[in-house]
């Protein structure tokens, strides 16, 4: 059974939870019988936060290398989703294997525009992001790590506030073409 809040009362409008829960049935819908990337487990079958196993990466880079050697089948992420989603972002982490680069932060946070409130827009779908953040892995040069450290979400909170007050503050910097 799918854990939700659901509004009892009658109104002319569809509350924020109920516009949340429509878009995340259709969108774990579709992602079930059209995608072959990777596959979505809800956590403790509630509705609003989401296993994805990253199964497939750019079969040349260095993550798909150290995946092989390390016998890693996928990379997991973990994606929870506000109560004003789809109007806001959802968090997005790497939970396994520890990944250093690919614009992965301490915890597992990712450093990516498109996960933030300036750089979010509903329209994103949640393959569109499971397919950036794969982008950004393979861009960013992503390794497994060896070091034996684990990802936590406090680390990964902590690291995502802090990348929210740095581009607040700083901007996005596009790099050079020379970078892609």
């Amino acid at each position: 059974m799918l854990k939700s809040k659901k509004s009892t009362k009658q109104s002319c409008c569809p509350s924020a939870t109920d516009v949340r829960e429509r878009r995340l049935l259709k969108e774990l819908q579709e992602i079930t019988n059209n995608v072959s990337s990777f596959t979505v487990e809800l956590v403790n079958d509630n509705l609003f936060e989401w296993h994805v196993k990253l199964h497939t990466v750019d079969k040349d880079s260095s993550l798909a290398e150290g995946m092989r050697q390390n016998n890693i089948s996928y990379i997991l992420l973990n994606m929870s989703f506000p109560d004003n989603f789809p109007f806001a972002p959802p968090f997005v982490r790497v939970i396994s294997p520890i990944v250093e680069g690919g614009y992965v932060l301490d915890g597992g946070a990712l450093c990516l525009e498109l996960l933030t409130p300036t750089g979010w827009t509903a329209a994103y779908t949640i393959e569109a992001i499971v397919t950036q953040v794969g982008s950004a892995l393979i861009k960013g040069n992503a390794k497994i790590a060896k070091d034996g450290r684990n990802f936590t979400l406090k680390a990964a909170q902590a690291s995502y506030k802090s990348l929210i007050k740095t581009h607040e503050k700083y901007g996005w910097v596009t790099p050079p073409k020379a970078e892609g």
